[in-house]
């Protein structure tokens, strides 16, 4: 299936378009000055919730509209600047300490999630005003906790309210564009687009085309990194019927989920991560595919950008076909999508307690870490914990007499384990911390009538409504801190270093220890080979930090549950830890996920795969991203097939993510040298995908040194 050339000019013409746009915020500064405007205003409330909620309609109601020539699909936010007086407001308010002093419950994490779409499709916004009217009727104000509830539901309503306000902004801007539009054709799809958000978002969707407006436009509103969670199924109902009523064809599909997409690049800043996830089971373990997922799957290799992040869930009866397809694009050089094991992350999810038929919709919440659909206020990667800097930790103390060297490799380890117990719980209290400030001063109104069962309870997200809680710490280096280990392992404990000549090469960041460098480096077996002495330190590795993390419990009564992905803070805690005795020097990033650090599967994929799949993968619920790299000019006619084969061979061991990239070190290197000709060139990171050249150097050269695979 191919658009039609002109459905291909306009996709070529809206992508320069987001290419050249530079977001360095969600929203516009006419959007935080009428929050602002709003928050001030609302000084009086009962609560903070009921005033997240006027705050947030104050700047719905007045939304400055944007709608660029050829979209079909809009909402984005507008980034002119104030006016003087606007803008002088703010500066008073900036001068007078105003900004130290606002407290709007900032803190923790939000987002990160997918809301109840299908809430949206089916009942509109009208429908969901109409829920809250009746709950709040039947509150007693004699009745304490009636009370918050009353505060919480009159912010859901004002929240709501400024969302249809907003879409009537939107359709009356759309109309009289179209008013003075000179070209008929471009005035028809105006007019489309205006009598489409006259509908939607405030009334359930009829159509493809609204289903898929509606969607977007609250994600917009929702200012936030708001996933569209699982479209192939709640979008399914609306293309089927238009398809056989004959008002939709697959291309026009196409071309309306390729103009979404394209959206995201023009209001998400870059080194973020957004995106939506198809295919998978339902909870009878019945595949979901359709031609909608196709089409889904199709869109990256026209669209060609950073974002959405688009993935598939895999499971041993997806299609071949789908399959094939998936990996088409990837060798065409697109980084998505990327791939999730549907059984292992199912068994995982039922694992912590999701009964089936909400652990077969989850999604990916921006980079790899999951969470369960239209239900979660997840708090992903809260925080991320340098594993090979608490090594450091633990060979300063020895170094320094602080303690002192235990006896033997399962001592230092059990030494090891027991700091990393410290440190998770005491970012666990950290985090723990951050919700109880978000229950005082915290809310999000809107999101909260979108997220079951926050309504059902009377409790917005910020105060513990939604149904899963969890907080997902991140664990960064582990490739790194296993090498290391075995340097520990068989060089220290083996007789041919002690402990402060490993310390005093550390400090040194090995100048003057080349011999000793090049030994670590080329002459100890490295995770990522197949050796199984070496991989089964990962396995050690991986079990002591889920015990570690399942002994905590949050503040909202929940758990945490345990990732092992980066996103960027291999690079930001790597440039910040001196050298380490795995061979990395000080500064340079660490290992860009839970597969082999940088360069050292020399083995092939095939060994590298192997070793990533040794260690059980079904709780690090919070995200496993494994990165492979092929070199672009070694694809032949017959590398597809060899792809699938090891993308079949990872899912069947149990892998939970992989992320595959096709392109050669001379095409980045080129890049570096003339960034201009390669601003579209898009690169796998540590679990999400980002412009290549946009990356800082350090990040640059990481990603030059990961091997690059032949097949």
């Amino acid at each position: 299936m191919e658009l039609t050339e002109k459905a291909q000019k306009r996709i070529s013409i809206l992508r320069d378009h987001a290419l050249n746009a530079h977001p360095d915020d969600m929203r516009g500064p006419h959007q935080k000055y009428c929050w602002l405007r709003g928050w001030l205003d609302a000084s009086g409330c009962f609560s903070s919730v009921r005033r997240h909620g006027l705050a947030q309609a104050a700047m719905l109601e007045n939304l400055i509209p944007v709608i660029d020539p050829g979209e079909l699909i809009v909402g984005k936010p507008c980034y002119a600047p104030l006016s003087g007086e606007q803008q002088a407001f703010v500066d008073r308010f900036r001068d007078a300490g105003g900004f130290s002093a606002l407290d709007t419950g900032a803190g923790g994490q939000a987002s990160h999630m997918a809301v109840d779409y299908e809430k949206l499709l089916s009942l509109g916004i009208n429908g969901v005003i109409a829920e809250v009217e009746d709950r709040l009727a039947g509150l007693c104000p004699t009745v304490p906790e009636d009370l918050e509830k009353e505060e919480f539901y009159l912010g859901c309503l004002a929240a709501l309210r400024g969302v249809n306000a907003a879409a009537k902004i939107y359709s009356d801007h759309a109309l009289k564009l179209a008013s003075c539009e000179p070209d008929a054709e471009r005035a028809a799809e105006l007019r489309t687009v205006s009598e489409t958000l006259s509908n939607v978002p405030s009334n359930p969707a009829r159509s493809f085309r609204e289903a898929l407006q509606s969607v977007h436009f609250l994600t917009f509103l929702l200012n936030g990194l708001y996933q569209l969670g699982r479209p192939d199924r709640y979008l399914w109902k609306y293309y089927s019927h238009d398809i056989a009523a004959g008002i939709l064809t697959p291309e026009d599909a196409l071309e309306l989920i390729c103009c979404r997409d394209i959206l995201d690049t023009e209001y998400i800043p870059r080194g973020l991560a957004i995106g939506y996830m198809v295919g998978g089971r339902d909870s009878t373990g019945r595949p979901v595919e359709n031609e909608l997922t196709h089409l889904f799957i199709k869109s990256i290799g026209i669209v060609r950008l950073a974002y959405p992040g688009t993935a598939l869930a895999v499971h041993s009866r997806t299609s071949d076909g789908l399959l094939r397809l998936a990996a088409e694009q990837l060798a065409m050089g697109c980084s998505h999508p990327s791939l999730f094991n549907d059984e292992v992350i199912t068994n995982g999810l039922r694992k912590y307690g999701l009964p089936a038929e909400k652990a077969c919709e989850y999604v990916q919440s921006t980079c790899v870490e999951i969470t369960p659909c239209a239900s979660s206020a997840v708090w992903v990667a809260t925080p991320y914990i340098n594993l090979p800097g608490l090594l450091l930790e633990e060979l300063s103390d020895i170094s320094s007499g602080a303690q002192p060297a235990p006896d033997d490799f399962e001592a230092f380890k059990t030494d090891y384990r027991r700091r990393l117990r410290e440190k998770v719980d005491a970012e666990a209290a950290n985090a723990n911390r951050d919700q109880l400030r978000r229950f005082e001063r915290g809310g999000d109104p809107l999101v909260s009538c979108f997220v079951n069962d926050c309504l059902a309870r009377g409790k917005d997200i910020d105060r513990g409504g939604a149904v899963y809680n969890w907080i997902m710490p991140s664990f960064v280096g582990v490739a790194n801190l296993c090498d290391s280990l075995v340097t520990i392992r068989d060089m220290v404990y083996g007789g041919e270093l002690s402990f402060s000549e490993l310390s005093r090469a550390l400090d040194a960041d090995f100048e003057g220890c080349a011999e000793l460098h090049g030994l670590i480096s080329n002459g100890l077996d490295k995770y990522g080979n197949d050796v199984d002495g070496v991989d089964c330190l990962v396995s050690e590795i991986t079990s002591w930090i889920a015990q570690a993390v399942e002994r905590n419990r949050t503040y909202r009564g929940s758990r945490f549950v345990p990732s092992l992905f980066c996103w960027i803070m291999h690079e930001m805690l790597g440039s910040s830890t001196g050298a380490t005795p795995d061979g990395r020097r000080a500064g340079f990033p660490l290992g860009d996920g839970s597969g082999p650090a940088q360069g050292r599967e020399k083995k092939g994929p095939t060994a590298s795969i192997l070793s990533s799949t040794k260690w059980d993968h079904t709780p690090f619920i919070g995200g496993i991203a494994v990165n492979l790299k092929f070199s672009k000019s070694m694809f032949g006619e017959d590398s597809v097939e060899k792809l699938l084969a090891i993308i079949r061979a990872y899912l069947l061991r149990g892998g939970f993510e992989l992320q595959i990239n096709v392109v050669d070190a001379e095409t980045l290197r080129a890049a570096m040298a003339d960034p201009d000709s390669y601003r579209d060139l898009v690169v796998r990171i540590g679990g999400y995908s980002d412009y290549f050249t946009g990356l800082n150097p350090n990040m640059q050269r990481e990603v030059l040194l990961r091997t690059e695979h032949a097949l």
